[in-house]
């Protein structure tokens, strides 16, 4: 049987299908602890598809993850200390964020009040302020959704678009976080639209292929 590196991601040959449609096809990647990692590639390439399969809200078809020396789907469903955004955070409208955050912290109970409010300044937002969320700016919800991924200080962490919305200050912000966090000996999986995110922040990068522009290529078709 095979070593286990304990802490990080591996994905080893790892399919993914829908249908007809091949969206991961052997892909592998290792991401180790202290390390932010990148995955870039076009709408469509399969970046937030494999996201779902390293957090366990897809199966693989073919191929295996570990997240800090766990198989996914078959030891545990869901990786214990993961902290994730994946497409756009989900809140209740009508409470504060930290009202929101105060409810996701109670499903596990690894926190209370007082972490809960520093990872809320942490982000850049008020604790105490009262405004529901649906009065928040696009960023304000970005960077509620990025407290809600760090609060329990996870080991891994998996970010699709962390910055949306964000304005350059904010952006330079929370890359400085992620660098903290780096630092601090997690292990981060980074996607971004923004080359310079990718560049600035990653110690690795993943590029996805775009199957869509393969295809067109291989028929002679405009692929723009």
């Amino acid at each position: 049987m095979p070593i286990r590196e304990e802490k990080g991601i591996e994905v080893k040959h790892v399919y993914k299908s829908f249908r007809t449609e091949a969206v991961l096809t052997d892909v592998s990647l290792r991401i180790r602890p202290g390390q932010i990692f990148g995955v870039v590639g076009n709408n469509g390439s399969g970046k937030t598809v494999l996201m779902k399969c390293i957090c366990g809200f897809l199966q693989p078809d073919k191929g295996t993850i570990l997240v800090n020396g766990q198989m996914i789907g078959k030891e545990c469903d869901f990786p214990d200390r993961l902290g994730v955004i994946i497409e756009t955070p989900g809140f209740i409208p009508n409470m504060s964020g930290y009202q929101n955050l105060k409810i996701l912290a109670a499903l596990k109970g690894r926190i209370g009040k007082k972490e809960i409010m520093e990872t809320i300044r942490r982000v850049g937002l008020d604790p105490g302020m009262r405004k529901p969320v649906a009065k928040y700016s696009l960023g304000m919800r970005q960077r509620l959704g990025i407290a809600q991924a760090i609060m329990e200080n996870p080991d891994v962490l998996i970010l699709d678009e962390p910055f949306n919305g964000l304005d350059k200050t904010g952006v330079a912000q929370m890359r400085e976080l992620l660098k903290e966090l780096k630092a601090q000996g997690k292990s981060i999986l980074l996607a971004s639209h923004n080359a310079q995110d990718i560049e600035v922040l990653c110690d690795t990068v993943h590029v996805m292929e775009d199957k869509w522009e393969e295809e067109a290529e291989e028929q002679g078709g405009n692929t723009e």
